[in-house]
């Protein structure tokens, strides 16, 4: 069974032995718990490439906005232990809020460009709060690499940002979208979803189907791909809203003609529930 640290002063003292003095590399893999196999891969790619990994699990209230799903996310950290067990995990560190947060926190962190669209036009403060808890993350475990999914790519490039802008001592590596035989992007939330939903919700993956097929015919406007998508979208009972569908590049700048790699972002409500995906044309396995 791993190490399990529930307190900051516990785990900067581990991360801090084996980094001095005992030179070891440590691989970081941030999670708010509830692991899937996406998860699984993350912590694969982190233990291929340094000396020990640490699973974080914490579910950050201040990414949440009121009204949002905190009080529900799942949370069940005996069985993620037992995955984290299974995976060959060194280390989850699994803090409470009264020692990440023993005061509200007076720093608040923007990226612009980055962090006021798409999720953050939709979810005010969303980032803020993501930006502050993964820079306490590494300031207390002092990882050499941390894993971030491609599944939740736009926090992937925020935090790509931080880390450049502040100069921090971590490589950010990125991995790949890990999704079910169907299609479904992998996601705690998914959870949520009952058969009848889960079978909507594979509309997301089906619409990057429909974008390429319509890209192969030669439609390289980014309005059309996008307005096609949206209805497509809408023709299933259980897709109850969409917040946004847009077309990008690498960097989140929307773009109005389609090229190859640029990435579709989107986020549908199915039912009660609130997925997002992406896919980068061309580039992914259809």
């Amino acid at each position: 069974m791993p190490t399990l640290f529930r307190k900051s002063r516990e785990m900067r003292n581990y991360s801090r032995l084996q980094k001095c003095e005992k030179r070891l590399t440590i691989g970081l893999v941030p999670t708010m718990g509830y692991l899937h196999d996406g998860h699984r891969r993350l912590i694969r790619e982190s233990k291929m490439q340094n000396d020990l990994t640490v699973v974080s699990i914490y579910v950050n209230p201040l990414q949440f906005a009121e009204g949002e799903d905190y009080d529900r996310y799942p949370r069940d950290l005996q069985r993620d232990m037992s995955i984290c067990e299974e995976e060959g995990v060194d280390v989850v560190f699994a803090p409470t809020d009264e020692d990440m947060y023993p005061e509200k926190p007076l720093v608040s962190i923007e990226i612009n460009g980055l962090t006021d669209v798409l999720e953050g036009k939709f979810r005010p403060g969303h980032f803020s709060g993501v930006c502050t808890v993964v820079l306490k993350l590494f300031n207390i475990i002092q990882p050499d690499r941390a894993y971030f999914g491609e599944k939740d790519y736009q926090q992937l490039k925020v935090v790509e940002r931080l880390v450049k802008d502040l100069s921090l001592n971590v490589d950010i590596v990125p991995v790949k979208t890990v999704r079910d035989l169907d299609g479904l992007a992998l996601s705690s939330r998914n959870s949520y979803l009952s058969s009848e939903e889960r079978e909507s919700a594979l509309s997301l993956y089906r619409s990057f189907l429909l974008a390429e097929r319509l890209i192969k015919e030669g439609k390289k406007d980014a309005s059309f791909i996008k307005q096609a998508i949206k209805e497509f979208l809408l023709s299933h009972d259980g897709v109850r809203k969409i917040d946004y569908v847009e077309i990008t590049d690498e960097n989140l700048r929307p773009l109005e003609t389609v090229e190859e790699s640029s990435r579709i972002l989107l986020a549908v409500w199915v039912g009660n529930t609130r997925l997002i995906d992406n896919w980068r044309i061309g580039c992914e396995q259809v």
